[in-house]
C-alpha cells in the first residue's frame, strides 16, 4: 500500500470516529445507566424491555458512539484480531463489593467487527 493511500485511509478513519455521536436510546435512563457500573445498583436492569426493543438499531454503529451513548463499557474482551466485545452488566457482576454471584449476570454484549462496527447485540448471562 503506498504512502499516500495510507494517510488518505487514516485521515478518513479519523475523520468518521470524531463524527461519532451518540445514539437514540428511547426511554432508558442514560444517567443512571452510565451511573450503574458493573450493574451493582441494580439501575440497568429497569431499562431491559427498552433495551431489548433498540438493540438492533445499534447494528453497524462505532465503537465511539457506543461510547458517547452507554459510556465506557464494564469489560472489553478481545477475541481475536477481527472481533471486539463490548460488555455492560445488567445485574451486579462480581466486580461489585459485598455481591456473593450464585449466577452468571444478565448483561448486553456488543459484538464489534475488524472495523470496529456492531455486528451483533446479545442480551444474555453467557460469555462469549
Amino acid at each position: 500500500m503506498n504512502k499516500s493511500l495510507l494517510l488518505f485511509l487514516t485521515v478518513a478513519l479519523s475523520i468518521a470516529f470524531s463524527c461519532s455521536s451518540k445514539r437514540d436510546t428511547g426511554s432508558m435512563n442514560m444517567e443512571n445507566w452510565k451511573a450503574d457500573h458493573y450493574g451493582c445498583k441494580g439501575l440497568r436492569i429497569h431499562d431491559l424491555e427498552e433495551l431489548e426493543r433498540l438493540k438492533n438499531t445499534f447494528l453497524g454503529v462505532d465503537n465511539q458512539a457506543l461510547i458517547k451513548t452507554f459510556g465506557r463499557p464494564d469489560r472489553v474482551e478481545l477475541v481475536d484480531k477481527s472481533q471486539t466485545f463490548f460488555f455492560y452488566f445488567l445485574e451486579p457482576s462480581n466486580a461489585c463489593e459485598g455481591v456473593e454471584i450464585e449466577k452468571e449476570p444478565l448483561r448486553v454484549l456488543f459484538r464489534l467487527n475488524a472495523i470496529s462496527k456492531v455486528s451483533e447485540v446479545t442480551i444474555t448471562t453467557l460469555n462469549p
